[in-house]
C-alpha cells in the first residue's frame, strides 16, 4: 500500500453512489481507478505473482493502470457479476465465470495493506439476515419478534399468535416479469389465511410488525454515524413512497451509537446502513442493516457528510482525520 496510491473503486457504471464519492476524490486530488469485475477478460488484464509479501502484479482496465502494492484503498461498491467471454456458452461459459470469480476475486480480495470499504467476504458474512438478527439481539438492539420457517403451520401459528405480521425477502434477487420488468417483492403484511402450502417450497422470514410513525436510516462510516429520520411514508415500505418522504437529520441516540458500534466491529464493517422503525414511544426497532446501502438519493445536504466520511476512508485508509 502507498500513502499516494490510487484508490481502487470496484463497481459497475451505473453506480451514483460510487459516482459521488469519486467525484469528491476527485476534487481532492486523490488518483482514482475503477473497475467491474464483469469487465474481465474484455477489458481488464491482471497479471499476479505471489512473493514474501503477498501479492504483487498489476491490475489494468482500458482506461487506468496501477501496481497492487501500490493501492492504498479499495471501495467494494455494487460490481457486476463474473462472466465468460463473448462466444463462449454452455458448461465453458460457467467454468469460465467460476475461474474468473477465485482468480480475480481472490486477488482482489488479497491486496497487500490496503484499506477496504468494506472488505468483500465480510460484506458477505453481514448480507444473511437471520446472521443479522442474531447478531443484533446481542449487540443490545430491540429486535421484533421474528420467525424463519418453511413449514406452513409454524407460519399461520406465528401470524396469529404475533400478529399482524409481516413478510420479508432475504435477499433482494434480481427478479423479472415475462417482459424483462424488474420486480421487486415489498415488505408487506400477511394474513394467516393466505399462508398455504407454498411456504414449503422455500425459507419464509415473518416478522411481528412494528407500529412506527417513522423510520431511521443510521449510516455508520468508521466511527462517524449519521442518522436519518424520515416521516411520511402512507404504507409500511417507506421504498415505496419515496415522493412522500421528509428526511431530518437528528442526534444519534446514545444507546444506539453503542449498539451499532458493537455490530460493526462484530461484523469486521467500516460502513453499514441500518433501518429501523421508531414506535410511538420514540424506540427504535431493529429491520436490518445492509453492509452496503446506498445513501446518495438523500437530499444533497446529507449525502453530502456522508460521501466525505466515505472519502475520508478511502483517502486516508482508514487513518483518524
Amino acid at each position: 500500500m502507498s500513502a499516494s496510491g490510487p484508490v481502487l473503486v470496484v463497481s459497475r457504471l451505473d453506480d451514483t453512489t460510487a459516482d459521488s464519492v469519486i467525484e469528491e476524490l476527485n476534487r481532492r486530488c486523490v488518483p482514482v481507478m475503477r473497475m467491474d469485475p464483469a469487465d474481465f477478460p474484455e477489458t481488464v488484464t491482471v497479471t499476479s505473482r505471489v512473493d514474501a509479501v503477498g501479492l504483487v502484479g498489476s491490475l489494468s482496465t482500458s482506461t487506468r493502470s496501477t501496481d497492487m502494492e501500490a493501492v492504498r484503498s479499495v471501495y467494494w461498491r455494487r460490481p457486476g457479476p463474473y462472466s465468460a467471454p463473448k462466444g463462449v456458452n454452455g458448461q465453458e461459459a460457467r467454468w469460465c465465470a467460476e475461474e474468473a470469480r477465485y482468480g480475480l476475486g481472490g486477488i482482489l480480495a488479497a491486496l497487500p495493506e490496503a484499506h477496504y470499504v468494506n472488505h468483500p467476504w465480510r460484506n458477505r458474512d453481514a448480507e444473511y439476515k437471520p446472521a443479522q438478527l442474531a447478531m443484533a439481539g446481542r449487540c443490545g438492539f430491540d429486535v421484533p419478534r421474528t420467525v424463519l420457517t418453511n413449514d406452513p403451520q409454524v407460519a399461520r401459528d406465528f401470524s396469529q399468535e404475533h400478529g399482524p405480521v409481516v413478510y420479508k425477502a432475504l435477499r433482494a434477487t434480481d427478479y423479472h416479469d415475462e417482459e424483462g420488468k424488474a420486480l421487486t417483492v415489498w415488505v408487506d403484511e400477511v394474513d394467516p389465511d393466505d399462508l398455504d402450502d407454498g411456504v414449503e417450497a422455500t425459507m419464509h422470514l415473518f416478522q411481528q410488525r412494528v407500529p412506527s410513525v417513522a423510520d431511521l436510516r443510521v449510516t455508520a462510516v468508521g466511527e462517524e454515524i449519521f442518522t436519518v429520520r424520515f416521516d411520511g411514508s402512507p404504507g409500511i415500505d417507506w421504498r415505496r413512497h419515496y415522493d412522500h418522504l421528509t428526511y431530518t437529520l437528528i442526534d444519534t441516540p446514545p444507546q444506539l451509537a453503542i449498539s451499532i458500534r458493537a455490530y460493526m466491529n462484530a461484523f469486521g464493517l467500516v460502513f453499514g446502513a441500518f433501518d429501523f422503525g421508531l414506535d410511538t414511544d420514540g424506540r427504535p426497532w431493529w429491520y436490518e442493516c445492509n453492509p452496503n446501502g446506498q445513501y446518495a438519493w438523500f437530499p444533497r445536504p446529507i449525502t453530502g457528510q456522508i460521501v466525505s466520511a466515505v472519502a475520508d476512508q478511502l483517502e486516508n485508509a482508514g487513518a483518524p482525520t
